[in-house]
């Protein structure tokens, strides 16, 4: 499944998360000190709420300096794919990278209230109550996969709103995308799912707002 549809797939849950954690955005980003190690001269597009990210990163334990995460030494060293503030990194993280450019490099320093917390996380090696350090360079920004962008591609007769059709084709198209058999009933499940998950007034379409997680103005 291509990088694009599988995001697309994800939980609503995860990326209405979003909309609870506005209120706390301000006093988080207060939270983290952040240094900029390198800026591009041209530095954009800067990275958003919602946007698709691809970025390596270290992180250390301030306490001693020691390494407990090398993103180079994941997925073969690729660097990581994540969307920015859904919560599938640390919500330091999410706030560390904001409004950040292609080809930047940084060094943030991120407490534990917006890392692990008084818990800790044993299988990574982190401590409770520990404050962590990363060095992050990032390497591209693209419209995420709720972007107006995304959603317009989708919505062929451009009426505002998803139908099955449209989903189906788009569905189809990155099947083909990416090459991989598939039984036809996987297709069939999938179109069930993305409208069980996002059609909230059951009326067989999916509208801008329905879709919209990320609440862009322009939808």
């Amino acid at each position: 499944m291509g990088r694009g549809l599988t995001l697309l797939l994800l939980p609503l849950a995860l990326l209405a998360a979003v909309a609870q954690a506005e209120g706390g955005t301000a006093a988080a980003a207060a939270e983290v000190k952040i240094e900029v190690l390198h800026l591009p001269e041209v530095c954009s597009p800067k990275s958003k709420r919602g946007d698709l990210l691809n970025a390596h990163y270290d992180g250390f334990l301030a306490s001693d300096g020691s390494k407990f995460y090398c993103s180079r030494t994941q997925n073969e060293g690729h660097p990581k794919w994540f969307v920015l503030g859904v919560g599938q990194v640390i919500k330091g993280l999410d706030v560390a990278m904001m409004n950040m450019c292609p080809g930047e490099k940084r060094k943030v320093i991120i407490p534990p209230s917006l890392a692990y917390g008084q818990q800790g996380y044993a299988q990574g090696k982190i401590p409770p109550n520990a404050t962590l350090i990363f060095e992050i360079e990032l390497y591209a920004v693209n419209k995420g996969p709720r972007s107006v962008e995304a959603f317009n591609k989708i919505d062929k007769d451009s009426d505002k709103k998803l139908s099955e059709l449209e989903i189906s084709q788009y569905l189809k198209e990155e099947f083909a995308r990416d090459g991989k058999k598939r039984h036809p009933s996987v297709h069939d499940e999938i179109l069930a799912d993305i409208f069980k998950k996002n059609d909230h007034d059951g009326d067989g379409f999916i509208s801008a707002k329905e879709y919209n997680v990320y609440q862009h103005d322009e939808l």
